[in-house]
Protein backbone atom coordinates (compact mmCIF):
# COMPACT_ATOMS: atom_id res chain seq x y z
CA UNK A 1 0.00 0.00 0.00
CA UNK A 2 1.29 3.44 -1.07
CA UNK A 3 2.23 5.40 2.41
CA UNK A 4 -0.30 8.35 3.27
CA UNK A 5 2.72 10.63 3.57
CA UNK A 6 2.99 9.84 -0.20
CA UNK A 7 -0.27 10.27 -1.13
CA UNK A 8 -0.64 13.44 0.59
CA UNK A 9 2.68 14.75 -0.56
CA UNK A 10 1.90 14.49 -4.43
CA UNK A 11 -1.21 16.26 -3.40
CA UNK A 12 0.61 19.23 -2.12
CA UNK A 13 3.15 18.75 -4.56
CA UNK A 14 0.50 19.34 -7.02
CA UNK A 15 -1.42 21.75 -5.76
CA UNK A 16 2.26 24.22 -5.75
CA UNK A 17 2.75 23.00 -8.98
CA UNK A 18 -0.87 24.24 -9.80
CA UNK A 19 -0.05 27.44 -7.82
CA UNK A 20 3.00 28.71 -9.74
CA UNK A 21 1.33 27.29 -13.17
CA UNK A 22 -0.87 29.60 -12.55
CA UNK A 23 1.18 32.78 -11.92
CA UNK A 24 3.29 31.71 -15.25
CA UNK A 25 0.28 31.54 -17.31
CA UNK A 26 -1.35 35.03 -16.00
CA UNK A 27 2.59 36.50 -16.54
CA UNK A 28 1.50 34.78 -20.41
CA UNK A 29 -1.14 36.29 -21.04
CA UNK A 30 -0.77 39.56 -19.35
CA UNK A 31 2.90 40.62 -19.55
CA UNK A 32 6.03 39.18 -18.12
CA UNK A 33 6.80 42.09 -16.07
CA UNK A 34 4.66 40.91 -13.55
CA UNK A 35 7.12 38.17 -13.18
CA UNK A 36 9.24 38.54 -9.65
CA UNK A 37 12.56 37.44 -11.32
CA UNK A 38 15.70 39.07 -13.01
CA UNK A 39 15.41 40.37 -16.36
CA UNK A 40 18.87 40.46 -17.16
CA UNK A 41 22.05 37.93 -17.84
CA UNK A 42 21.65 34.05 -16.87
CA UNK A 43 18.75 34.52 -14.87
CA UNK A 44 16.09 36.31 -17.02
CA UNK A 45 12.60 34.69 -17.18
CA UNK A 46 10.75 37.53 -19.63
CA UNK A 47 13.45 36.48 -21.91
CA UNK A 48 12.11 32.24 -21.38
CA UNK A 49 8.74 33.19 -21.22
CA UNK A 50 8.69 35.30 -24.18
CA UNK A 51 11.02 32.90 -26.37
CA UNK A 52 10.04 31.21 -29.14
CA UNK A 53 10.13 27.85 -27.43
CA UNK A 54 7.61 29.10 -24.69
CA UNK A 55 5.28 27.48 -27.00
CA UNK A 56 4.57 23.91 -28.13
CA UNK A 57 2.58 23.34 -31.36
CA UNK A 58 0.81 27.10 -31.01
CA UNK A 59 0.27 26.56 -27.33
CA UNK A 60 1.86 28.59 -24.54
CA UNK A 61 4.08 26.39 -22.58
CA UNK A 62 2.25 28.04 -19.45
CA UNK A 63 -0.81 26.80 -20.26
CA UNK A 64 0.04 23.49 -21.22
CA UNK A 65 1.99 23.54 -17.53
CA UNK A 66 -1.51 24.65 -15.95
CA UNK A 67 -3.36 22.11 -17.65
CA UNK A 68 -0.70 19.12 -16.31
CA UNK A 69 -1.12 20.59 -13.31
CA UNK A 70 -4.80 20.60 -12.95
CA UNK A 71 -4.67 16.83 -14.13
CA UNK A 72 -2.20 15.82 -11.38
CA UNK A 73 -4.15 17.24 -9.00
CA UNK A 74 -7.02 15.82 -9.81
CA UNK A 75 -4.73 12.36 -10.02
CA UNK A 76 -2.94 13.01 -6.77
CA UNK A 77 -5.88 13.74 -4.77
CA UNK A 78 -7.08 11.50 -2.01
CA UNK A 79 -9.85 10.40 -3.63
CA UNK A 80 -7.69 9.15 -6.61
CA UNK A 81 -5.51 7.46 -4.42
CA UNK A 82 -8.37 5.22 -3.52
CA UNK A 83 -9.50 4.94 -6.75
CA UNK A 84 -10.36 1.32 -7.64
CA UNK A 85 -9.91 1.73 -11.53
CA UNK A 86 -6.39 1.13 -12.10
CA UNK A 87 -6.35 2.94 -15.03
CA UNK A 88 -6.05 5.78 -12.62
CA UNK A 89 -2.77 4.54 -11.17
CA UNK A 90 -1.38 4.19 -14.74
CA UNK A 91 -2.50 7.57 -15.71
CA UNK A 92 -0.73 9.56 -13.03
CA UNK A 93 2.30 7.42 -13.63
CA UNK A 94 2.19 7.73 -17.32
CA UNK A 95 1.38 11.84 -16.83
CA UNK A 96 3.92 12.49 -14.39
CA UNK A 97 6.48 10.79 -17.24
CA UNK A 98 5.23 12.86 -19.76
CA UNK A 99 6.07 15.57 -17.49
CA UNK A 100 8.87 14.89 -16.49
CA UNK A 101 10.07 14.50 -20.08
CA UNK A 102 8.62 17.53 -21.33
CA UNK A 103 10.53 19.43 -18.31
CA UNK A 104 13.84 17.54 -19.90
CA UNK A 105 13.28 19.44 -23.07
CA UNK A 106 12.03 22.50 -21.61
CA UNK A 107 15.58 22.53 -19.85
CA UNK A 108 17.85 22.18 -22.70
CA UNK A 109 16.53 24.95 -24.58
CA UNK A 110 16.55 27.21 -21.57
CA UNK A 111 20.33 26.56 -21.08
CA UNK A 112 21.45 25.61 -24.88
CA UNK A 113 18.71 27.58 -27.44
CA UNK A 114 17.51 30.65 -24.94
CA UNK A 115 20.61 30.64 -22.78
CA UNK A 116 18.43 31.64 -19.98
CA UNK A 117 17.15 30.59 -17.23
CA UNK A 118 13.55 31.01 -15.61
CA UNK A 119 13.39 30.54 -11.91
CA UNK A 120 9.61 30.30 -11.95
CA UNK A 121 10.44 28.09 -14.36
CA UNK A 122 12.83 25.82 -12.11
CA UNK A 123 10.52 25.85 -9.17
CA UNK A 124 7.61 23.87 -12.06
CA UNK A 125 10.74 21.72 -12.84
CA UNK A 126 11.60 20.63 -9.67
CA UNK A 127 7.85 19.89 -8.52
CA UNK A 128 7.53 18.16 -11.69
CA UNK A 129 10.07 16.06 -10.79
CA UNK A 130 9.72 15.59 -7.48
CA UNK A 131 5.80 14.24 -8.45
CA UNK A 132 7.69 11.71 -10.58
CA UNK A 133 10.03 10.29 -8.35
CA UNK A 134 7.17 9.86 -6.11
CA UNK A 135 4.86 8.79 -8.09
CA UNK A 136 7.09 6.43 -10.30
CA UNK A 137 8.76 5.12 -7.05
CA UNK A 138 5.72 5.03 -4.50
CA UNK A 139 2.79 4.70 -7.26
CA UNK A 140 3.02 0.73 -8.72
CA UNK A 141 2.29 -0.45 -5.13
CA UNK A 142 -1.36 1.20 -5.25
CA UNK A 143 -3.15 -1.70 -6.31
CA UNK A 144 -3.84 -5.03 -5.39
CA UNK A 145 -4.04 -8.06 -7.29
CA UNK A 146 -7.42 -7.79 -8.70
CA UNK A 147 -7.39 -4.13 -9.49
CA UNK A 148 -8.41 -3.13 -6.13
CA UNK A 149 -6.63 -0.45 -4.27
CA UNK A 150 -6.03 -0.47 -0.45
Amino acid sequence: MTPRWVRLGTFFVALAALAVSTYLTIAHFTTATILVCSGSGTIDCARVTTSPQSRFLGIPVALLGLGWSLAMVALCSPAAWRARAPWVRYARIALASAGVLFVLWLVYAELFIIRAICLWCTVVHILTFTLFVLVVVFGWEDAEPGGAAA
